[in-house]
């Protein structure tokens, strides 16, 4: 438990914050932890789904605004980290609620009494995610900083903030439990429970895949399509203004750290093969010696014991760009 001045210094050295999240955060300390939880667990998620690419979200570790522009450049990768960094405080604060961490929210309290699905009729019981608590609570604190300003990036931002609460949601999914002789069924008690943040993330990776070019239109409030053979953006789909840079050299402002010293695969073709991940400029090998455990053997009752085995593998690393290339690029 942070104490009313603990919160108050707290919250006024988050840097990034405007001045309604600093109020929210000042009323709410406690849910500020669970947004610093979430935000852990959306980079993880980040990292996880970008492993592969040029670009590999490493630049949102080194960020202390998380909150902040997270890229200045308007491009599909920073549609995506808006949209996964809204959704990460929408699960933090929805299980925080259901976990009993929080003073002002716990289970659904809408959830009660009967109800049905395909399979017949149930009644509501257990804990049911209360998931338009962390909706409603993640909208008004991230969204917060776009309403400061009323231009295009801001418009961009709240669009996908929003793709990334919807998303959460798409998932929740009615768990239940049986009653009855031997488990028969003829009485089923539900509840509504969130899946996986994965499921979250790979459904938003796959809005980056399909994410649509756009251009405001021309009474600044909303978007049409940057070309004319695109369809128009739903309100489920992730929209971005400016093309991306290739992520091949550092440029701080594209939110790229470059490539040089990544680990890349020599017999890929794909977006991690050395050619690809090095933009061409070649790549080290050094051998390495790894120890692993092998061999394994299960014995009675309870126990498995290894040996360890060493294994000498390649590895691949990114040459750094020549100096009067990446001169040339900055």
């Amino acid at each position: 438990y942070i104490g009313a001045l603990g919160a108050r210094v707290i919250c006024d050295n988050i840097p990034g914050l405007v001045n309604k999240q600093r109020q929210l955060c000042q009323r709410y300390p406690d849910i500020m932890q669970s947004v610093g939880e979430g935000a852990k667990e959306w980079i993880r998620e980040c990292q996880h789904q970008f492993r592969h690419h040029r670009w590999n979200c490493s630049t949102l570790d080194r960020d202390h605004t998380v909150f902040g522009r997270v890229m200045l450049r308007s491009s599909r990768e920073a549609a995506f980290v808006y949209a996964i960094s809204s959704a990460g405080v929408v699960y933090a604060i929805t299980r925080a609620c259901s976990q009993g961490d929080l003073k002002v929210c716990s289970c659904d309290p809408l959830k009660r009494g009967r109800s049905k699905d395909e399979r017949g009729e149930f009644d509501w019981g257990g804990c049911s995610d209360n998931i338009n608590y962390g909706i409603r609570f993640a909208k008004a604190f991230v969204d917060a900083k776009e309403k400061k300003v009323k231009d295009a990036r801001a418009l961009m931002n709240l669009h996908n903030n929003r793709c990334g609460r919807m998303a959460v949601k798409r998932f929740l999914k009615l768990e239940c439990k049986c009653h009855g002789v031997s488990g028969s069924c003829t009485l089923r008690t539900c509840w509504l429970a969130m899946s996986d943040f994965r499921k979250t993330g790979d459904y938003l990776r796959k809005k980056y895949n399909g994410a649509i070019q756009v251009t405001m239109n021309q009474d600044g409030t909303g978007f049409t399509v940057a070309n004319k053979n695109f369809r128009k953006p739903t309100k489920t789909d992730l929209v971005y203004f400016e093309n991306s840079p290739d992520y091949c050299v550092m440029d701080k402002s594209a939110g790229s750290l470059g490539t040089a010293g990544r680990v890349c695969s020599k017999v890929s073709r794909g977006t991690d093969g050395c050619e690809v991940m090095c933009c061409g400029r070649g790549y080290d090998t050094t051998r390495v010696t790894r120890i692993t455990k092998c061999e394994c053997k299960f014995h009675w009752c309870c126990a498995v014991r290894c040996k360890e085995c060493e294994d000498t593998v390649d590895v691949h690393t990114c040459k750094a760009p020549k100096r009067a290339e990446w001169l040339d690029q900055t």
